[in-house]
């Protein structure tokens, strides 16, 4: 059945993945901003059904002006997870924009890319984060800067929190927790020597994958203003692995 099932949820990705490049290519050159936010909202939700993944939201999103959204990393779906929420702007590793058709899906869909290791980058993706702020978008940032097993969250980095400071946004904390037939598990965790083809078998093979997305209280813009970069990231931080850590309803 496994087999069965992957070659059919494959089949559709494929699809489906073809048909987003077609409209990033054709139609969002020339629609306008509620309408590509509107498109990548229900193509979002459609990927994540036809992977089998169920995304269950606790708290309350900021869903309206500008906004950044801080995240664990788990695995590359948490961009979609997000998207399917609110469409969202991702800063994501350069890494992605190689990956066959998901890469340039998310490139095309106005991901903004950091290349890792380069300080010079930073300033251009913030940059590019003050002008997603400007049109009233939510950025989506991954301040461990890599993945993790999902049950315990990395150090942040605080370098790209200061793209929202000085855009005077508020920042609202959101904690990922996967689940796999009823019990917390890294299942679907995209980690180590795994590459993506393995990490779709996974997830497209199997049955009961639940994301748990926590919405946290946000932080207003006065507040990071008067908290500077390191003790937003901090906060922010705290918040997220006690939700990633603690006890919570199956």
């Amino acid at each position: 059945m496994g087999i069965l099932l992957f070659l059919l949820r494959v089949s559709c990705v494929a699809i489906l993945i073809l048909f987003g490049l077609l409209l990033v290519v054709l139609v969002f050159p020339v629609a306008s901003l509620q309408i590509r936010t509107a498109m990548s909202l229900y193509w979002s939700r459609l990927l994540m059904r036809v992977c089998g993944v169920k995304v269950r939201v606790r708290g309350e999103p900021l869903r309206t002006g500008a906004v950044l959204w801080v995240v664990n990393h788990v695995s590359w779906v948490d961009i979609f997870v997000l998207n399917s929420i609110r469409s969202t702007a991702f800063v994501a590793k350069s890494e992605i924009r190689r990956w066959p058709m998901i890469g340039w899906l998310v490139a095309g869909a106005g991901t903004v890319f950091i290349e890792r290791g380069n300080r010079n980058a930073i300033r251009a993706v913030a940059e590019q984060m003050k002008g997603r702020f400007s049109q009233g978008e939510v950025v989506g940032l991954f301040p461990e800067g890599t993945t993790s097993s999902g049950f315990d969250v990395g150090p942040f980095h605080s370098s790209l929190f200061d793209a929202a400071l000085r855009a005077h946004v508020d920042v609202q904390p959101v904690a990922l927790r996967f689940f796999h037939r009823g019990q917390r598990s890294d299942y679907n965790a995209f980690v180590g020597e795994q590459n993506l083809l393995q990490n779709l078998w996974y997830l497209l093979g199997t049955t009961g994958v639940v994301v748990d997305v926590a919405f946290l209280e946000a932080m207003s813009a006065d507040t990071c203003e008067q908290m500077g970069r390191s003790q937003v990231a901090a906060r922010a931080h705290h918040v997220i692995r006690q939700a990633v850590i603690g006890k919570a309803d199956q």
